[in-house]
Order: structure tokens, then sequence, then C-alpha cells
């Protein structure tokens, strides 16, 4: 029997960040298995406006932006005239509607998705009511499972870990040499040792780690005098005067290199240029940014105290590293920079990341998931 089902987000299409990147990976896989099995699939978006939509992941019939009504998204979503079999909450602040949605439509299994800090901390009431009122919570990584059952006293049998997988449409590198155009724009030549940091560098969020790497920058450099740390990502006002500081202090103006954000089709490049990927970060409820570094057969190295470990396969993909240590942070790097990155270690590197975290596979488990 054909069943309906509606996948609630915040923002999926008309910003880039991981809970985005995710969620666009999640409509186009479940969009997908909807043609599959005869089911109906819509995504709805409070924030993104319905020209927004990447029609790459989704046909237009199937996507409805709210973007210049976010009443009438709640309006929409609580209506008695909308009656899915499923609903899926993309974040925990879509709470209201999988609680208006359970009262109006008491059949319906209401699923929400737990990423990361955003629910490793206590809760509202009609957050935490919600929780408890769900009939799956789709945890990102082991971890954030584990922070669901210890925080909130949920049944572990409700909690299932579903781990993020590559986006389909990412470009994924055939070639493994460093791009000429990277090497012109930063002054760099092909032997030159990069280091590659890419986040969100927000003066809010003082737990990604990258002010441990420019004090080891400054270590690094008596080995490696041409080292070059390229640090990308948007920042705010604050922040670029924060790291600008940092920079000044560890004596490393001619190592770093603030890029500012970078542009989705340049991504995959900026990880060719690098030979070691570094986010030593204590709150990641995944790292999506992780499996893309592994996609292009780059070197992650990440923290040990999050859902990091999940997307480096407990060390089978990465290194994982007490980020508060600054000698094992040093010695991490410099073991990797001491091994030459080849193409052919590159090339495995992709294979064997692609081997665990593709979209056929993450169909397959959100299939069995439904079907439950």
């Amino acid at each position: 029997m054909s069943k309906k089902v509606i996948l609630f987000t915040l923002q999926t299409f008309s910003s880039t960040g991981g809970i985005q990147k995710m969620t666009r990976t999640l409509g186009h896989s479940l969009y997908q298995l909807s043609q599959n099995i005869n089911w109906h699939f819509e995504l709805w978006s409070a924030y993104d406006k319905n020209n927004d939509l990447m029609p790459q992941y989704l046909p237009s019939g199937a996507f409805k932006g709210f973007g210049v009504n976010k009443i009438g998204f709640v309006l929409r979503a609580i209506s008695r005239s909308v009656k899915p079999d499923i609903v899926i909450l993309s974040h925990i602040n879509l709470a209201v509607i999988g609680l208006f949605i359970k009262l109006v439509n008491p059949k319906c299994k209401v699923w929400v998705i737990a990423h990361g800090i955003e629910v490793w901390r206590p809760l509202s009431p009609v957050k935490t009511y919600m929780l408890k009122r769900c009939d799956k919570v789709i945890c990102v990584s082991n971890f954030t499972r584990g922070q669901m059952i210890i925080r909130h006293n949920l049944n572990p049998a409700v909690c299932t870990v579903l781990n993020n997988a590559i986006d389909p449409f990412m470009k994924l590198p055939v070639n493994f040499q460093k791009p000429r155009h990277l090497l012109a724009r930063y002054k760099l030549n092909p032997e030159q040792p990069v280091i590659f940091t890419l986040t969100r560098l927000a003066s809010t969020e003082q737990y990604k780690g990258y002010e441990h790497v420019i004090q080891a920058v400054s270590k690094i450099k008596s080995c490696y005098p041409d080292i070059k740390y390229i640090l990308a990502g948007k920042y705010d006002a604050k922040e670029e005067v924060r790291i600008k500081k940092l920079i000044a202090e560890h004596d490393v103006t001619e190592q770093v290199i603030l890029t500012g954000f970078i542009e989705e089709d340049e991504l995959s490049d900026h990880f060719l240029l690098a030979d070691v990927f570094v986010l030593p970060s204590k709150k990641e409820g995944f790292g999506i940014v992780f499996i893309e570094a592994l996609a292009c057969g780059l070197p992650v190295i990440c923290g040990n105290a999050d859902g990091s470990i999940d997307a480096i396969r407990d060390g089978e993909l990465g290194k994982a590293i007490n980020a508060d240590d600054p000698a094992q942070l040093y010695n991490c790097i410099t073991g990797y920079l001491d091994t030459p990155l080849t193409p052919a270690r590159r090339e495995n590197l992709q294979k064997k990341c692609l081997m665990y975290f593709n979209e056929t596979d993450y169909m397959k488990k959100l299939q069995l998931l439904l079907n439950e």
C-alpha cells in the first residue's frame, strides 16, 4: 500500500552547512526510494523559497518552500487536510510541529533527526515531551545516540544510528594531482606541505580547535620551513580579530592562509591541494567535512570526544586525538607529513570511504527503517 512521507526542514537549499548538506542527501534518498517503492514523498522547508530548490535533488512537485510565509508553513504542517503516514523532522527546533501532527493525526509516525550540540544539552519542556512521543530518533552518530539516551532518558530501542552519507552530487576526483589553479592562487609549489581546515569560524563556537592547529604550526615550521596552513570558512568580524591575533602571537603570519568562504564547486580541489585535513573539534555531531575530505583521498585528524569517531570508522580511515593535548596534535600532523601522500594512497583512501558512506547503502538503511 502506498504511503505518504513528509520531511520537514528548517533550511535545505538556501544555505550551506553540515545539517543542510545532510538534509539534501536525505531528501534525495527519500525521493529516490519513493519512486522505487511507489510511495509519495515531499520535502517542506520553513526558510527556503520555492526558487531555492536545487533540481538535481528533487523535482519541484516534491518540494514546498515557505520562505516568505513562515506562518503558512506551520499552519499547513498541522492542518487536518495533511495526512502523512510518516513525518520526519530534520531538527529538534521543529518539535511543536511534531506534537501538533501527533495530536491531529495520532496514527502518523513521527521521527526526529538528532545531529549534535543542539540535543547534547537540556531542552525545553516542549522539545523534551516531543522526544518522548517520537516513534524514532535518528541519530547521525553513536556518540549522539549515547547522549540522547543518557541526557534525555530515551528508550534505546527508539534511538537508531544512521551515519551521514557523501552528497551524491559532490564532485569527486579521479585525478589526485594538486590543482594548478589553486597552487597559483596561493603561491604554492606542488611539493610544499599543506595542512587544511574547513569549518565555520564563529566567535560563538570556539570548540573547533583550529587555534590549537595554529599553535602546532608555530612548532612544525622549524622542521618544515615551507609549511602552509590553509584555514578556510566564513568568519564573523569578532572571530577574524581573534584569529589574526593568534596568528601574530604564534609568529605564523607567513604560514597561515585565511581564505574565507569557499564555494561548493571548489571544495574538492581544496581537499586535493592539502596533505592532511585537521579539525580537532570537541562538539561534532558527525562531521560531514571529514568524509568529504576522505572521499577526496585526504587523510583526516579529528577529536576523540564526539561524533567524529564514526566518520573515521573508529580509526580505520583517520586518526582521533585528544584535542587538548598539543603534543599529540603535533605528533599526529608531523607523522602524516613525514610520509608522502601519493596518488595511490589517496585513491585507496577514497575507495575505503565510499565503501562505507555511499548513498546506495544509506538508502538501503532508510528503506529498512521505513518498513519497520
